[in-house]
């Protein structure tokens, strides 16, 4: 062996020992595979980007993404729960999706004792069954150079002036719902007043599209010139050159987080909990705001300036966010589906 190949090991031991530093050790056999269910494209590779390569690798983890989009996802945690083994050692969801899946008992509990990093993470974002990855906030999105004065409240989207100038995805239906709710003097709790107030808007013209990249494109089209859309997908948007700006509603923006879950019938538990670890690295962290505009949901990780005052909330709108009723979504879900379906689209 050369002296050049002797400094060239001991560099990369040196490196990867600081990587690793403060992380407890995995034997080497449970090392091997680490099996992360989630979704493809951008999330995908950013999870690869940010967690697997710098951090998962040099910590002994060999980490293997079961892609898939999110319905195939819960069926199978589901079909899986009663077998000693199950095929995912960690779950990628959403923060509805992962309570309506955890309601069966399927996830381990989150503590200290497995989550070294637990006490870092923003205590509203946390649960019992599951830990918060990246999260973001309802808000509206407008054109300002259609509307001014900006929008301060979601009953804008009611105003006469915006008639056929609407957008929304249908893929948001239930938020849609939630926001009409709120209009109507509602709650995440009460959807109760959105039915009127949906009708009112379908009367304003407003414009329902079938995805959220033909939302972008009609915003960016200027057909039409607000909507109500998740603060990272609006980041994204304008940083492909969509003219838009946000506005954080007066009322309250509603969370929303996507979250990962360790099954109890994971094979490789302690690999799990050590993936996890990793994810809420400040790196990492910053690396999918950077990149996606979600905020982190952890307390030490600082967003550089040129993005948090793209994507960041103040103190007064972080107090004022409001999180969704899982259970009352859960129970009402084919409601808010069928009206959507049948009395506002149709």
């Amino acid at each position: 062996m050369t002296i050049m190949e002797t400094t060239r090991r001991g560099t990369m031991a040196a490196a990867i020992a600081a990587a690793t530093a403060g992380l407890p050790r995995i034997a080497a056999a449970q090392a091997r595979e680490v099996i992360i269910g989630t979704w493809g494209g951008d999330y995908g590779n950013l999870l690869q980007e940010n967690i697997d390569r710098p951090l998962a690798t040099p910590a002994g983890l060999n980490v293997v993404q079961d892609v898939a989009s999110a319905p195939p996802r819960k069926v199978k945690l589901l079909a899986e729960r009663q077998s000693r083994r199950g095929t995912l050692d960690v779950a990628a969801l959403s923060d509805t999706d992962m309570f309506e899946v955890a309601q069966q008992n399927i996830f381990d509990p989150v503590t200290e004792a497995n989550l070294r990093r637990l006490p870092a993470t923003i205590p509203a974002l946390r649960k019992a069954y599951s830990v918060p990855h990246i999260y973001s906030a309802k808000v509206i999105l407008y054109n300002p150079n259609r509307v001014n004065p900006a929008p301060t409240s979601y009953a804008d989207l009611w105003d006469s002036r915006f008639r056929g100038r609407v957008g929304v995805s249908d893929l948001l239906y239930s938020q849609m719902t939630e926001t009409a709710a709120i209009v109507g003097g509602g709650s995440v709790s009460n959807f109760e007043p959105a039915w009127q107030k949906l009708r009112e808007l379908r009367a304003l013209g407003v414009r329902v599209y079938p995805s959220n990249e033909a939302l972008a494109a009609a915003l960016q089209s200027e057909e039409v010139w607000l909507t109500v859309m998740w603060l990272a997908r609006g980041f994204m948007w304008r940083q492909a050159g969509v003219p838009i700006r946000h506005a954080v509603p007066r009322e309250g923006a509603t969370s929303i987080a996507f979250e990962f879950g360790v099954p109890r019938n994971a094979r490789n538990k302690e690999a799990a909990w050590r993936w996890i670890d990793l994810s809420l690295d400040p790196r990492a962290q910053v690396g999918f705001a950077r990149r996606m505009g979600y905020l982190p949901t952890v307390t030490d990780a600082e967003i550089p300036a040129d993005i948090a005052d793209q994507i960041n909330l103040t103190e007064r709108q972080r107090a004022g966010l409001l999180t969704p009723d899982y259970a009352y979504l859960a129970a009402n879900h084919q409601r808010i589906l069928d009206f959507w379906n049948r009395d506002f689209k149709g």
